[in-house]
């Protein structure tokens, strides 16, 4: 008997099915000679500073080391109880799974294939004290055939032990900083809790400045002029290169234009550009996509994407490449003959050649744990909008990169007036290629995000489509209209999630030094699999908020970030030096031994750093628990609390989307009542305007004022 561990109960159930282990037991499949069991994400998990004797933020107890780390059954906190607490459905389920591997003789993992996937297995293995041999099930998506070829490959699980390692490296390292140096900022705090970790605060770090970038940015105003020309019954225009700072210089050079009344070509230059066509989606980028085209968050990108896969509709989702191997080349023209089966694609797949498909995709030096994003044979039925969009958006993505190239013709024309220039530029496509696939001949939402990153598609010309007639050095343009332009500098922009996911992927070039900028060119903060957490993580924690389509810091993320901004915490370099090391230890180039050393010392320095800070505290007066009248009331960023235990009279300081101030809070506890608090939000998103009010029952209560 062979025990089969899956990292969900769906995964778990596709792959019985397959194998007619349709025997249904408690929290397991049987039958075949096979036991289907499954986890539920992290069923294991890090003990916390607790486990270790560490009670409480305790200066001297820093930085805490564990030696060894201990690995405990998931936990949570439960209300109205102090501390964390064994989650009952994780113990039950890792019960079934000693049950189930104490009646086999080995196992075969079959957890989701990479990193995560692979550390989710291990800890529970390592748990459990298990010593049976296992095998590794490694597939790219949950099809029949995909799982049946997996099955024929199965490999010794040893040889993902350097995977394994850099799953454990990260899970611990992450643990060394995040706590140490939360514990080390809450200290130095005096107790306001806040969090800190490696990836999650170089990350506010960038919202924060370019928040302040967008917001302390003076606005300049220039002038521009423009004129209009017809030429064979074509209307276009030409725009002057000079700018002007002050509007009464030009208002004598606008009347010399008038008077003269026509241009006079210096220079064409008329150039045929490729617009390759795009690779397919690796996660990062599609989640960047549906966020701009579809107002998707990222993590409901990767959300919806899983839960496709899990569909088998799409295959695994939390990629990083963009490509193929060779071996699944063949493969190819049955998906695009699957897609052809439903009306909605056969226009699209009209536009291409059967038998000469582009084959940019296919590089096996780019395929990293898993190849880009492609549908599977399996028809979608019953998907929910969001699921379509998404599938659609994957399936047009792969039509697109067996496109060819689309060609263009681009001009760029320069004619003077008197000695000033004015350019005029053209664009007209010769052969749509790619860009037939959906219709689209232009990126008319822009490529240029304010942030240094670009579009993927690197050669991009001038988006806007203007067809120019003939014109040749020496030809005199005549000008119908003379404008005058004014035009204002634009602030960076505010991140989108887009942006924001384009700014962590590339975060290596925010690197000031250039060898090492050089050296982590291509590694962002976090991983493809990882980011869009990072950013629930930080709305979550109350240190950024979505504000339109835009993500901006809260009153508390500015203040971490004032706080850190030039600790090593905050470094951007940093965390991307990780990323590479956690890539050399997976390929066996560095011992984790090594890197958790380093990361110690890190940790040892970032504690001090941190420890060091002279923070400005609220100017909290000492406030009598209104309840026990006997203990000072704790007042901290979301809560005011009696600290004694019994009394537990607790207040959130959050109340219908304002917060309460000091003024407001000792009003409240000396008087009974605060002032009249206005702009408040009620559920129906309605405002109003009360005072809180303490009652008999030492409860709070809205009293509304009168009209």
């Amino acid at each position: 008997m062979k025990a089969i561990i899956a990292e969900k109960p769906s995964v778990a159930r596709e792959i019985a099915q397959l194998l007619n282990a349709n025997e249904r037991k408690d929290g397991y499949l049987e039958g075949n000679g096979y036991c289907v069991t499954w986890a539920f994400g992290h069923l294991v998990s890090l003990g916390m500073p607790e486990d270790y004797g560490v009670r409480g933020f305790d200066k001297a107890s820093l930085p805490i080391f564990p030696e060894p780390f201990v690995l405990l059954p998931r936990s949570i906190k439960k209300q109205n109880q102090k501390g964390s607490h064994p989650d009952p459905s994780a113990l039950k389920q890792l019960k079934i799974i000693q049950n189930v591997i104490n009646k086999c003789s080995s196992i075969i993992v079959a957890t989701d294939a990479g990193r995560e996937g692979e550390l989710i297995f291990r800890y529970i293995y390592q748990y459990l004290h298990c010593n049976k041999p296992f095998e590794r099930l490694w597939i790219s998506s949950l099809t029949e055939k995909a799982i049946q070829e997996g099955f024929k490959k199965l490999q010794p699980g040893s040889i993902f032990d350097g995977l394994y390692q850099a799953a454990k490296a990260r899970s611990e390292a992450d643990w060394l900083v995040g706590i140490n140096a939360t514990q080390a900022l809450s200290i130095a705090a005096n107790q306001d809790v806040y969090s800190l970790g490696r990836v999650q605060t170089p990350t506010l770090a960038l919202i924060c400045k370019r928040y302040e970038d967008h917001n302390h940015f003076t606005k300049k105003k220039y002038w521009q002029i423009q004129l209009k020309h017809r030429k064979e019954y074509l209307d276009f225009t030409s725009q002057s290169t000079q700018q002007w700072d002050d509007k009464k210089q030009i208002e004598p050079i606008l009347k010399s234009i008038e008077r003269e009344g026509k241009a006079i070509v210096e220079d064409v230059s008329v150039k045929t550009v490729q617009e390759t066509s795009p690779l397919l989606f690796d996660l990062t980028e599609l989640q960047k996509e549906a966020n701009r085209k579809l107002g998707l968050s990222a993590d409901e990108v990767l959300k919806t994407a899983q839960a496709l896969y899990e569909k088998r509709f799409i295959s695994y989702p939390r990629t990083g490449s963009k490509h193929i191997p060779e071996d699944l080349w063949t493969e190819i023209p049955e998906l695009v003959r699957m897609l052809n089966t439903t009306d909605q694609f056969k226009p699209a797949i009209s536009t291409l050649k059967f038998g000469n498909f582009n084959k940019r995709m296919v590089n096996d030096l780019k395929v990293t744990d898993h190849h880009g994003l492609l549908i599977t044979t399996k028809i979608p039925s019953a998907l929910t909008a969001t699921e379509k969009a998404i599938y659609d958006k994957i399936a047009y993505r792969l039509l697109e990169s067996l496109s060819e190239h689309c060609s263009k013709q681009v001009s760029h024309i320069t004619v003077k007036v008197h000695h000033y220039e004015f350019s005029i530029k053209g664009s007209k496509i010769l052969t749509q290629g790619w860009r037939a696939i959906k219709g689209i001949l232009s990126d008319s939402d822009g490529t240029d995000t304010n942030d240094g990153t670009i579009n993927s598609n690197k050669n991009n010309v001038d988006e806007t489509l203007i067809n120019l007639p003939e014109l040749k050095i020496g030809d005199e343009l005549k000008i119908s209209q003379v404008n005058l332009q004014e035009k204002t500098t634009q602030p960076p922009k505010l991140y989108s999630e887009a942006d924001l996911l384009s700014a962590m992927e590339n975060a290596g070039s925010l690197i000031e030094d250039k060898e090492a900028q050089k050296a982590i060119s291509s590694i962002g903060i976090g991983t493809p699999a990882s980011r869009a957490s990072i950013i629930e993580n930080l709305l979550s924690r109350n240190y950024i908020t979505r504000k339109s389509k835009t993500l901006v810091p809260t009153e508390k993320g500015l203040k971490v970030y004032h706080l850190v901004k030039d600790q090593k915490i905050a470094n951007v370099q940093m965390t991307a030096e990780w990323e590479m090391a956690l890539e050399k230890i997976e390929k066996g180039e560095l011992s984790s031994k090594q890197f958790i050393t380093d990361i110690k010392d890190y940790a040892k320095e970032i504690t001090k750093e941190l420890l060091s800070l002279s923070i400005v505290q609220e100017n909290i007066p000492e406030l009598k628990c209104p309840k026990c009248r006997q203990q000072n009331l704790v007042i901290r960023d979301k809560i005011i609390k009696c600290p004694d235990e019994q009394c537990n009279w607790l207040q959130f300081r959050n109340v219908c989307g304002v917060k309460l101030s000091t003024q407001q809070i000792t009003s409240l506890i000396n008087n009974g009542k605060t002032p009249l608090i206005k702009n408040m939000k009620a559920k129906n998103g309605k405002k109003f305007s009360a005072y809180i009010v303490i009652r008999n029952d030492d409860k709070t209560m809205f009293e509304f004022p009168d009209h």
